[in-house]
């Protein structure tokens, strides 16, 4: 999925590693928006949907919180059964969760979304610019992978416990 093909120097100034992932989002033609010198988000076009991420630098702890959300918005009134699902899908990940975020109105929708926070203490020119890489990697499938699931979530109004198991099944040939 990433262009890799340009070598990046990650911790030229180790104190912030979005100054790489902007390189990275350069190398793969991705418009970005750096918020302030702690934020930056991008949006990316994925097999079913768009993608919103968002990277978020914390230097106290060295550490970057990292969100994915696909374009899809769940009503309040499906909460329950978003929860339940999102329980079903977490269970079966390695790294990162999803959770659901409020859309930012006051009865707003709500927004699943995949989060990882990674630890950059102790990371090298040559192990930050591969994690980094993995990490939008991983969170992308993820979202591809369970994208109809929450489609299923926010446009049937009660998706009976048959079709949303069958929305949760990897489907082996799909590419």
């Amino acid at each position: 999925m990433l262009n890799t093909d340009n070598k990046i120097d990650l911790y030229d100034d180790v104190s912030n590693p979005l100054d790489c992932i902007e390189e990275i989002m350069l190398n793969n033609d991705w418009t970005f928006e750096r918020q302030n010198e702690d934020e930056m988000s991008v949006q990316v076009t994925g097999k079913h949907g768009i993608y919103e991420m968002v990277f978020v630098w914390q230097d106290n702890y060295s550490a970057m919180q990292f969100c994915c959300a696909p374009d899809i918005k769940i009503a309040p009134n499906k909460m329950v059964e978003a929860s339940i699902t999102l329980n079903k899908i977490n269970t079966g990940l390695w790294l990162g969760h999803f959770d659901i975020r409020a859309d930012g109105n006051e009865a707003s929708d709500f927004i699943p979304c995949f989060r990882h926070t990674s630890l950059f203490r102790g990371m090298t020119d040559t192990s930050g610019v591969a994690h980094i890489e993995d990490l939008i990697d991983i969170a992308l499938h993820e979202c591809e992978r369970y994208y109809l699931s929450f489609e299923l979530l926010a446009k049937v109004e009660h998706a009976c416990k048959k079709d949303m198991s069958l929305a949760l099944m990897d489907v082996a040939g799909l590419s």
